[in-house]
């Protein structure tokens, strides 16, 4: 073989070894998820939050084989925690649960986050308010509720369940508005909660609760309390005698509590793809079913570009609200 063959042969050699070593990281790169995922929580382990964050993440760790670790970020009203998942690095292995909370927090004035600030991911759970009165109330249906809360004084009624400006108050606000009233017609009495606002409304202490089903259904299968309306556009599956606003008024005025999966902004698209595709799965297995329906959690799907519109729609509503409380400082 004459010397020029053998440069030939090695030169051809060296161009195919460097054409191999230029592929090989385009080869060589990682499939998502290739390591374990974090899920952020900004509320405290035992509640609610947590309880429907830890089903996920066990569900999910199934759909994506890779571990899905819990991390409880909380304080500042849920701040905390909502921020760690707006600030994470947006490769798709931290992401977290978004409560509504998150179109609240910014009208407070305790936090510039907004939905805006997240690429939501799916929508898991929504659980609209009961309107609870004791099983001694006069009113025995919304109708004669209506009714009684129009023809009395300013005031003279009160409603608890959670804190001054949190969602059940709000909720509150907003049926008052609907129905033509003022946002304080009904005197609001802050609380720690659905659970010592039931407490109170079956010892006499109140008139009303507005608060999600679940929390009420305690005193309801007691019989010390009864749920006369729903704010939602449709009954209840778990509960389909309670009538919503809209059948048994004719106001047709309807919000809740939600909480869905999302990440920080500009994650890739392929990679919220997959997520949203597992979560799916995830909301439509049996054990989810099953989980939530044995805590009396409402259920409701949505993609990421679904849960973004109700984050948005959310978020106008409340601020609507807030403002009309006088509570909003934005």
């Amino acid at each position: 073989m004459s010397s020029m063959s053998r440069r030939g042969i090695l030169a051809s050699t060296a161009a195919l070894a460097g054409a191999a070593a230029l592929a090989r990281p385009a080869l060589a790169q990682p499939r998502y998820p290739n390591r374990p995922l974090q899920m952020i929580v900004p509320w405290g382990a035992g509640g609610g939050t947590d309880a429907t964050a830890r089903i996920i993440a066990a569900l999910l760790e199934k759909e994506l084989g890779q571990p899905v670790n819990v991390v409880n970020r909380t304080g500042g009203s849920g701040v905390v925690g909502h921020a760690a998942i707006a600030s994470a690095n947006p490769d798709g292995y931290s992401i977290g649960i978004i409560t509504v909370e998150i179109a609240m927090m910014h009208w407070q004035g305790l936090t510039e986050l907004t939905y805006a600030n997240y690429t939501p991911l799916g929508l898991m759970n929504r659980d609209a308010p009961g309107v609870q009165v004791s099983a001694s109330s006069p009113y025995k249906d919304i109708k004669a509720l209506a009714e009684g809360i129009k023809n009395s004084p300013p005031g003279k009624l009160k409603a608890s369940g959670t804190g001054q400006g949190g969602i059940w108050h709000l909720a509150l606000v907003g049926w008052l508005q609907a129905m033509g009233l003022k946002p304080d017609h009904v005197r609001w009495v802050p609380s720690n909660g659905a659970a010592p606002g039931m407490q109170d409304l079956v010892a006499g202490g109140i008139d009303i609760v507005p608060c999600s089903i679940p929390e009420a259904r305690a005193m309801l299968d007691a019989g010390r309390a009864r749920s006369l309306a729903i704010m939602a556009p449709q009954r209840d599956p778990q509960f389909p005698d309670i009538p919503t606003l809209k059948e048994s008024l004719g106001v047709d005025y309807q919000t809740g509590v939600w909480r869905g999966i999302g990440g920080p902004l500009k994650m890739p698209a392929e990679i919220s793809g997959k997520l949203t595709e597992a979560l799916e799965r995830v909301y439509k297995s049996a054990e989810y079913s099953d989980f939530m329906k044995s805590r009396g959690f409402g259920m409701d799907w949505g993609d990421g570009a679904a849960f973004g519109k109700v984050m948005a729609e959310t978020d106008a509503a409340m601020g609507t609200a807030m403002k009309a409380a006088g509570l909003a400082k934005a």
